[in-house]
């Protein structure tokens, strides 16, 4: 598991989830891969001093968070600010992954835990709602050899996007 976030100092795990910090991370991830930060990388989300403070108020008590724009974040991690800890990434959408890996992310490896479905979604997973750009963005990130995972929790199986995808 080591080097599927090499390039990246204290990344631990890189997650797509539309609801960000809320209870499954809070109650599973945050234990299960041993947290020190959840990192939050969406402009949106970073411009929005509410929502900031919401998702902080979300997060377990010792756990640091970063609530910071995609540019930001992958500057960051790329200077190595967060070596030694154990980051958990997470994101709302797969733009933001592409974005990441636009700036220099060498990302290999994501997880899915929930996608939320809207008036312009289609599910193609129990959890996984997506537009037709998203799910053009998944297969533009499985050609480039992402590996994508979806798993709610930590406890259930992991499944692969692909056996999904028609």
């Amino acid at each position: 598991m080591a080097d599927e976030f090499e390039g990246m100092p204290g990344i631990v795990a890189i997650r797509i989830d539309d609801r960000l910090i809320h209870g499954q991370v809070v109650a599973y991830w945050s234990n299960s891969l041993k947290l020190t930060r959840i990192m939050v990388a969406n402009d949106q989300v970073a411009a929005d001093d509410m929502r900031k403070s919401v998702l902080r108020m979300a997060a377990p008590a010792g756990i640091k968070t970063s609530i910071i724009p995609v540019e930001r974040a992958a500057k960051q991690i790329l200077e190595g600010k967060y070596a030694g800890q154990r980051v958990f990434l997470i994101v709302n959408k797969p733009a933001d992954i592409i974005r990441l890996m636009d700036l220099g992310l060498p990302i290999k490896t994501i997880n899915i835990g929930n996608m939320g479905g809207k008036d312009d979604t289609k599910p193609i997973k129990k959890y996984v709602n997506v537009t037709d750009e998203q799910e053009q963005q998944f297969r533009d990130l499985l050609a480039k050899g992402v590996e994508i995972t979806t798993q709610l929790v930590p406890q259930d199986p992991v499944t692969h996007l692909t056996d999904y995808l028609k």
